[in-house]
């Protein structure tokens, strides 16, 4: 199994958190947000992060708002606000035979549309093709839109990191954090090894940091995410293996649920792994095991309400 590991600061560098609403100082917490992509993309996918989102141990859940199950997972936020919901910033349609359009008319962001009229397949072709200005049009598209539903939104992030392919659509990424006063999945620090695997990110990194510092807006210590693994167990052992190493801080671990039924597998061979997610994070062990770790889940709602402390 692939893990995908950001460590953006140092275990020895403590520069974290106050959870006021929960009363921790500690300066060695360690807050994890469980966060589940790709909300609005089937049913299936919308049925499995309702679960885990009322099972408590999801956190956070990110919408995508050109799929065409939108509808339906922005009702069920709009009657749920007590859950926590993000907009999953969406430049791509990467399956083969399921795929969506832009939200903007395709007459204003043509740049960002295939010969068929759909998103790009990959995001080597939104670097290739997409105009900033347009990719800002259908980006903030799709923010309105969810607002116009009524989705109650706590952060923005990114579908397939495709905002985070050029340092041109970094900008854009993060002028939409502060136009919309909203967090964005954005890290404190970014290792050397990151800055060559990123270099638009890195292009960018610096200057992004210091605007949304400014306006007070949180940045992650770390970010964990998984691919591979279609053996339950395997699959099960590894997210609890490197949940266990989280350092201090606040650190994300995405993941993406969904029910391993004939509507999911039609559309990726990803189905088994969203299921095995599911249950995973909806069993009532993973919550013992993170209060054994001494652990605290935390939402982007939360995560906000953080207050730095400043170490002598």
């Amino acid at each position: 199994m692939n893990i995908f590991r950001f460590n953006f600061i140092s275990q020895t560098i403590v520069c974290i958190g106050l959870l006021t609403a929960f009363g921790f100082a500690q300066e060695q917490s360690r807050y994890l947000i469980v966060h589940a992509d790709d909300a609005g993309m089937s049913h299936s996918v919308n049925v499995a992060t309702q679960a885990g989102l009322e099972s408590g141990i999801v956190t956070s859940a990110s919408v995508m708002v050109p799929c065409p199950w939108f509808k339906e997972f922005a009702e069920y936020a709009k009657n749920h606000p007590q859950y926590d919901y993000g907009i999953h910033l969406t430049l791509n349609s990467e399956w083969d035979f399921y795929r969506w359009g832009p939200v903007a008319s395709r007459d204003r962001v043509p740049s960002l549309v295939d010969p068929m009229g759909c998103l790009w397949d990959n995001v080597g072709q939104v670097a290739m093709n997409a105009s900033a200005e347009e990719v800002k049009i259908e980006l903030t598209a799709q923010i309105d839109r969810a607002l116009s539903f009524g989705v109650p939104l706590s952060h923005l992030d990114t579908h397939m990191g495709a905002v985070l392919c050029r340092p041109d659509l970094v900008e854009v990424y993060v002028d939409l954090a502060i136009a919309y006063d909203l967090p964005i999945l954005f890290f404190k620090r970014m290792a050397p090894e990151m800055e060559k695997e990123y270099p638009a990110l890195a292009d960018r990194f610096h200057k992004s940091v210091l605007k949304l510092t400014e306006r007070k807006l949180p940045l992650l210590d770390n970010l964990l995410q998984f691919y591979g693994g279609n053996i339950p167990e395997q699959r099960k052992q590894h997210y609890y293996d490197e949940i266990a190493k989280i350092g201090p801080g606040v650190t994300q671990l995405i993941i993406h649920c969904g029910h391993d039924n004939e509507e999911l597998r039609a559309i990726t061979d990803s189905s088994i792994r969203r299921n095995q997610d599911r249950m995973i994070f909806t069993d009532p062990a993973m919550q013992v095991f993170l209060n054994s770790q001494k652990i605290q889940l935390l939402s982007w709602k939360q995560f906000r309400n953080l207050e730095p402390i400043s170490l002598k």
